[in-house]
């Protein structure tokens, strides 16, 4: 089933700097998860958007809109 944030870009990637794996999704929020598994990150990371989307709910606010958008190279 589709949900209101699947529009919205994130990712999960492992950072040399922190040494762990980190879940970003900016355009709802400006933190990140993070952990050794990039699976349980990426579950994680989908946890703090829902949790953020019933707050917006719950405050009948609007999800702001999505400025990330991933790109597209080609050779």
């Amino acid at each position: 089933m589709r949900k209101n944030t699947d529009i919205y870009l994130r990712w999960v990637a492992w950072s040399e700097e922190d040494q762990t794996y980190i879940g970003r999704c900016p355009d709802l929020f400006g933190g990140g998860v993070h952990g050794d598994d990039p699976v349980e990150v990426a579950r994680e990371l989908q946890t703090v958007i829902d949790e953020w989307q019933e707050i917006h709910e719950q405050d009948n606010r609007p999800l702001p809109p999505v400025r990330v958008r991933p790109s597209v190279e080609f050779a």
